[in-house]
C-alpha cells in the first residue's frame, strides 16, 4: 500500500474515497454546480489536489454509472496526473446525450482516480525495430 497525500483547496470539497474495500478507483466529487446541455462539455472543479508518489501516476477515469444512465463521459479519458503535479484535479465532462440536459451538483461523484505504478523508461534510438506478427497494422487490424 502507498500513501497519497491529499489537500482540500476548498472547505466544501469531498475527499476521494473507495465505494467498496479493494476498489481500484477512488471516487472524485464535484465542488461546483455545472449544467451540461446535450453535446456540451465543461471542466468541473473537485476542490482537491494530490501528491502522487514518484514512480506512480494518477489516472482520472469516467464512472460507468454516469455513462450508462446519463451519457456523461470524461473527454480526455484517462486524464493523466504526473507525480510532480500539485494543482487542482479538474475533470472535463461531456454530455453525450442528444436530448437531455445534465446537472452536476456539489458532492456528486463525477469520475474516479486510479493510482498505478509507472515503469521508468529510457528511449533508445535505433535504425530498425524488431519484427512482430502484428507489424504496422493499426486500428481495426484484428477485426475479421
Amino acid at each position: 500500500m502507498i500513501d497519497v497525500r491529499v489537500r482540500r483547496l476548498r472547505e466544501d470539497s469531498v475527499l476521494p474515497s473507495q465505494a467498496y474495500p479493494g476498489d481500484a478507483g477512488l471516487d472524485l466529487a464535484a465542488c461546483e454546480d455545472v449544467t451540461l446541455e446535450p453535446g456540451e462539455r465543461a471542466t468541473v472543479s473537485t476542490g482537491i489536489a494530490v501528491e502522487i508518489p514518484a514512480g506512480y501516476a494518477g489516472f482520472v477515469q469516467p464512472r460507468s454509472g454516469l455513462a450508462a444512465r446519463h451519457g456523461i463521459g470524461v473527454v480526455n479519458s484517462p486524464g493523466l496526473i504526473d507525480s510532480g503535479y500539485r494543482g487542482e484535479i479538474r475533470v472535463v465532462l461531456l454530455n453525450t446525450d442528444a436530448r437531455n440536459t445534465f446537472t452536476v451538483e456539489p458532492g456528486m461523484r463525477i469520475a474516479q482516480l486510479v493510482v498505478a505504478p509507472i515503469a521508468a523508461v529510457r528511449l533508445v534510438e535505433v535504425e530498425k525495430l524488431a519484427a512482430s506478427e502484428r507489424g504496422g497494422k493499426g486500428f481495426g487490424s484484428s477485426a475479421q
